[in-house]
């Protein structure tokens, strides 16, 4: 186990080795015990948070909160309309302020092109850990929930599994991409086969690519992109139907939409869950679009995950922000 994560920034988990994500993971089957016995982890004692959200949020917001109320700290929840950064607060004056009165500043920051410049920017100058709560490029902290969850359903090792990361339609609004991006990195770091189908137009950025196909050579495990739902469904030990928008490829809002428009077959059903194996358990990281991601039947139904990976979120988070804010 990697031990001296104190003061270490999470933006990537790509950023982190094997091993100290599985400190992170191991951490958060403690902690989740812990959570079940009502024992206490006062681990952040006196310590703060400060919480800077471009975006809203109810999974992330409550969860860091609860979390740190759990490791006996304080969070602070921060807006940038209820701040200076409108009047001309940059950056460097965040971390640089914010670092001086705390101990960590998590921020989520997902617009595209943007998001993920400011955290770097913010954790050049802050001389405390930066977790990223979710920008455009990743998202770190579902993904690493994402992974708990699937290594408690179908243990440990995840050689020889088949993990779907699979793009689904959605018409509430054009989604982020930093979950496809996160999941696909994260589990060929683990041994994964991992498939990440979407129609052409949905691509991920080259370079995310490249560590996918990195990953999976090293690790032993697989990589391979579809473009067809239900060729990347059969056989699948884990699917993950998700919409995310083709910010990469069609940065034009009104032609991303209409290229949305085009594959509103890209539903998870029951026809498609039954391609998978008959153990496989079907991933969201909420909110759905139910009826046009997923019908209810699957995402109400028994191979459904999507509550414990909500819950895993805060266990993982507390295990990060123990390791990172506090520890050795």
């Amino acid at each position: 186990m990697k031990t001296n994560l104190r003061g270490k920034d999470f933006i990537s988990t790509q950023e982190w080795t094997r091993e100290e994500l599985e400190t992170v993971l191991h951490l958060a089957d403690d902690l989740k015990m812990k959570w079940a016995l009502d024992e206490p982890t006062p681990y952040l004692r006196d310590k703060t948070l400060f919480m800077l959200f471009f975006f809203s949020s109810t999974r992330t917001r409550n969860s860091f909160e609860a979390g740190m109320t759990r490791l006996g700290g304080h969070a602070i929840f921060l807006e940038p309309d209820k701040m200076q950064i409108s009047h001309g607060d940059t950056p460097k004056e965040i971390g640089k302020i914010l670092g001086s009165y705390g101990h960590g500043i998590a921020i989520r920051h997902c617009d595209w092109g943007d998001g993920n410049g400011y955290l770097r920017e913010v954790a050049e100058h802050a001389h405390i850990p930066v977790i990223n709560m979710q920008c455009d490029v990743y998202h770190p902290c579902q993904a690493m929930a994402d992974l708990m969850t699937v290594r408690e359903k179908k243990g440990h090792d995840l050689r020889g599994k088949k993990v779907v990361m699979s793009w689904a339609y959605a018409k509430s609004y054009t989604k982020p991409l930093s979950l496809p991006v996160s999941v696909v990195q994260l589990f060929t770091q683990f041994g994964a086969d991992v498939t990440l189908a979407h129609p052409p137009g949905f691509e991920l950025m080259p370079e995310i690519i490249k560590d996918a196909e990195e990953n999976a050579r090293q690790t032993g495990g697989s990589f391979k992109i579809v473009n067809d739902m239900d060729e990347a469904f059969v056989g699948a030990d884990v699917v993950y139907p998700k919409s995310w928008g083709p910010l990469y490829s069609i940065p034009d809002p009104q032609e991303s939409a209409e290229a949305i428009k085009r594959y509103s077959g890209w539903i998870c059903d029951e026809r498609r869950m039954g391609l998978a194996k008959d153990d496989a358990i079907y991933m969201h990281c909420l909110p759905a679009d139910r009826g046009v991601e997923v019908t209810d039947a699957v995402i109400d139904g028994p191979q459904s995950v999507v509550y414990d990976q909500a819950e895993n979120r805060m266990h993982v988070q507390n295990a990060i922000m123990a390791l990172t804010m506090g520890g050795r």
